[in-house]
């Protein structure tokens, strides 16, 4: 895809699934799935960089270190444009694009012009969130986009009842307008919950008030975070980082208590091992719920509005 990464060779469903690179998505999970990420843009000192392609998330802190100038921007409407022309040219006849909160970012008004621009129809969700739970509604998208699949190499019930199974008639495969509810539905089941280091870099990116970010600077406090219609807001002021992390477990241990089951995602910078370490608690007690936990860094983008020393738990439906 041009200005994109996620191409993948084959057969793929008539259904295309296309993100942001703010999804924070595994390369193998966008190889696996065929989805078409766009990258939004850091600047760094008057340069542009493309997120995940010639910029992470170290990159990013290092610079933020030596007190480079640093800022963002979703990618230009052409560039979602091209994604939807190539997963055109790949034999998509419908467009699911979902994307990073539009109450932070300009992103999905890019991709909502671009859609008007090509000749299949396209739907544009606004995921009114962030990282993995953007990342999972993709996710739960690109799953449904391929509707039910057969296990070719591992036949069950002998080759007869295979053969049988084989020349059924099969599922017809869902809508667009069924695939962007599915990532409309996992979006509004996540809650997240994070903390920084320090709220300057959200309250100089205009992401949090002053008067929130005054919580942290003349308090002292540790605000615990989270992205409530778009916006990130405070949900709870702790003493201490220690204290801070542990009510960031508990918040997330209860929430997944009232789901049947639960995906759940640690982010952090530059702290993997404290992310697995909040990982394994939230796992421990989650009991059986939680049947997939993923840790993973929060990417560039992220880094520069939150600064270092981010820890963030995600819970979305299963």
């Amino acid at each position: 895809m041009s200005g994109t990464h996620g191409r993948r060779g084959g057969v793929r469903p008539h259904v295309a699934v296309v993100t942001d690179s703010t999804a924070v998505l595994a390369p193998a999970d966008v190889a696996r799935w065929g989805i078409g990420v766009v990258p939004l843009d850091v600047v760094v000192d008057g340069t542009r960089h493309a997120e995940g392609v010639d910029l992470g998330p170290a990159e990013l802190l290092a610079a933020l270190g030596r007190g480079a100038r640093v800022s963002t921007s979703q990618p230009p409407p052409a560039a979602f444009a091209a994604a939807y022309q190539q997963a055109v040219a790949d034999g998509a006849q419908e467009v699911v694009s979902v994307h990073l909160a539009g109450g932070l970012s300009g992103t999905v008004q890019a991709a909502r012009l671009a859609a008007a621009t090509v000749p299949v129809p396209v739907h544009v969700v606004d995921s009114g969130t962030a990282g993995m739970a953007l990342g999972f509604a993709v996710l739960a998208a690109a799953r449904a986009a391929r509707g039910p699949t057969e296990d070719a190499e591992a036949p069950r019930g002998g080759l007869r009842a295979w053969w049988s199974r084989r020349q059924a008639p099969r599922p017809a495969l869902p809508t667009g307008t069924q695939v962007a509810d599915v990532a409309r539905g996992v979006a509004a089941s996540s809650r997240v919950w994070f903390l920084v280091d320090s709220l300057d870099h959200l309250r100089r990116g205009g992401r949090l008030s002053a008067t929130a970010a005054a919580l942290g600077t003349v308090l002292g406090l540790r605000p615990i975070l989270t992205i409530r219609d778009g916006s990130v807001v405070v949900v709870e002021k702790v003493r201490t980082r220690r204290a801070a992390r542990d009510r960031l477990e508990a918040l997330a241990v209860a929430d997944v208590a009232h789901r049947s089951a639960a995906r759940v995602a640690v982010h952090h910078l530059q702290q993997p091992d404290v992310a697995a370490a909040v990982a394994a608690q939230i796992e421990a007690w989650g009991a059986q719920r939680v049947v997939e936990t993923v840790t993973c860094d929060a990417g560039a983008v992220l880094a520069a509005h939150v600064g270092p020393g981010l820890i963030a738990v995600v819970v979305t439906d299963a």
